[in-house]
């Protein structure tokens, strides 16, 4: 079995290694192949990967390459982890929306659009290079943003599927406070990535009894304090919020925040070059406790799990970025949810859901409206197509600040910008 990881000189790909050389057993690799322009930072982490594959006793074989057409070739699966533009590009996301009172990140409101344009040409370009060489491999898309990258995917006819690690840090934190192992934790977990609830927490299984009401009335406290939200709110909803949540339910707050301190990607370039120091050591064999600060927590283990079930047919279920045909009636059928699905070798089948509540129902279906509008955009450019992307979304919806913020996105993104 061989996978190949586009984006292998990111600073993440230590975690994902990690997860290959623990769980062998789960996805028994052959041959893992690192691709990535970045020469040097390649190097470094592919030697790292070759230490901790030794360290663990795994036979697989490690390569790394910046020629993605032989890096993908043979493969069984591609995983995508890019970032077109950097940190810099992410910096400048985080930056110019605060300018008109939006809030700046990178996957949601006016940044997450400046990433949807960079990114899905490159993606779609690396996914037909990736057919060309290998039509039977599957492409798991953890490059934000996930949703729409993956719509774009699945619209192109690409065999390919989105992973998320909110879910499964959910589950792990759920498990924690119950004292049960994580594969006793099923969520019923619903919405689109990065706007998600956690609708049931159920022990023992999919059709095990709800335990949520009860994790809240003990720990809710704890759970909102992680969320950033007020523990009022969390009952109120008598859910759990995504934190991601936190940029519509707290926009301006969060707002007030961003404007105050330094952006999360100058906080992150920070970490990595302490990391990449780190990677430098030749006795260093295992991901480095700094690793943690840098996100993507349990990444690895979704990106096994869901790699391994995919390959292998196993047919279980996991939380992933998956076409919504009629699974939530008051999306379009080539919306992209993020769901509990059955995963085989046919792909990711999203279950059955209960209707929605409308408080967030609401909010799907008008995110799902913009992300279709940023699809158009990043496929066939044009500033008119930006500015409605950014009128419908629910966190910018006026004219003044759509026609600001338009003018600002195309003058921090022409060079990825092939129509500005």
């Amino acid at each position: 079995m061989k996978l190949a990881v586009v984006g292998g000189a990111s600073t993440y790909t230590p975690e994902l290694v990690d997860g290959f050389a623990r769980l062998r057993d789960v996805l028994p690799l052959e041959e893992l192949v690192l691709i990535d322009p970045a020469a040097e930072r390649l190097e470094l982490i592919g030697a790292l990967a070759r230490r901790m594959f030794a360290r663990q006793g795994h036979p697989g074989r490690i390569g790394w390459t910046g020629d993605l057409d032989a890096g993908v070739d043979g493969a069984d699966a591609v995983l995508l982890q890019l970032r077109v533009g950097g940190q810099a590009a992410r910096d400048q996301d985080e930056t110019w929306p605060l300018e008109c009172g939006c809030v700046g990140q990178e996957t949601t409101g006016a940044g997450g659009l400046a990433k949807a344009l960079r990114t899905v040409p490159v993606v779609l370009d690396i996914a037909e290079r990736v057919r060309r060489r290998t039509p039977d491999a599957w492409i798991v898309d953890f490059t934000n943003p996930v949703g729409i990258v993956t719509r774009a995917l699945l619209m192109a006819g690409h065999r390919a599927v989105g992973l998320c690690n909110v879910a499964i840090g959910f589950q792990r934190r759920f498990a924690a406070l119950l004292g049960v192992a994580p594969g006793e934790v099923s969520l019923d977990h619903v919405g689109l990535n990065h706007l998600t609830w956690e609708r049931a927490v159920r022990l023992g299984g999919p059709q095990g009894p709800d335990v949520l009401p009860g994790l809240l009335a003990e720990h809710g406290e704890a759970i909102a304090a992680d969320l950033r939200m007020p523990r009022e709110l969390v009952d109120r909803l008598g859910v759990v919020p995504s934190y991601y949540l936190r940029y519509y339910y707290q926009h301006d707050e969060v707002v007030r925040e961003l404007r105050t301190g330094p952006s999360r990607a100058r906080q992150v370039a920070a970490i990595e070059r302490e990391l990449l120091a780190a990677y430098a050591d030749p006795t260093l064999d295992e991901k480095p406790e700094l690793l943690g600060k840098r996100g993507g927590a349990f990444y690895s283990e979704a990106a096994v799990a869901l790699t391994a079930s995919l390959l292998r047919d196993t047919g279980d279920v996991q939380v992933v970025n998956a076409v919504n045909g009629g699974t939530l009636p008051f999306l379009p059928p080539d919306a992209v949810i993020e769901v509990p699905a059955t995963v085989g070798a046919g792909g990711a089948r999203p279950l059955p859901q209960p209707p929605l509540d409308p408080r967030f129902a609401g909010l799907v279906a008008h995110v799902t409206a913009y992300e279709g509008l940023a699809l158009e955009a990043a496929l066939h450019g044009g500033r008119g197509r930006v500015f409605s992307a950014l009128l419908a979304h629910p966190l910018i919806g006026q004219y003044a600040y759509a026609e600001r913020l338009t003018d600002n996105l195309i003058a921090h993104n022409r060079e990825h910008l092939a129509w500005a």
